[in-house]
């Protein structure tokens, strides 16, 4: 590796971006997994707006691909959809 002032910022940074970035995308995994293993449609109605904030704000970050995110969030749509149903 490059003994550059520049080069040695960024590794510094990058430290620090993948980090967040991890926190950030466990933190999604399991709201995802919260609403996925619920059946309660009430709490999954509260969370899902939660949620897709999230994802899009990952999204826009590029944390995840943004056809991730609206993936995701189409298969959550079908979730708390097919709750109302049966309610």
């Amino acid at each position: 590796m490059a003994n550059h002032k520049s080069s040695l910022k960024r590794v510094r940074q990058t430290k620090v971006r993948t980090i967040h970035n991890r926190y950030a995308a466990k933190t999604m995994r399991n709201a995802l997994k919260k609403i996925r293993l619920s059946n309660n449609s009430d709490e999954v109605k509260a969370q899902f707006p939660i949620v897709c904030s999230m994802l899009d704000k990952l999204a826009k970050r590029n944390v995840i691909h943004k056809n991730k995110a609206g993936n995701l969030k189409a298969k959550l749509a079908k979730k708390v959809n097919s709750l109302n149903a049966a309610v």
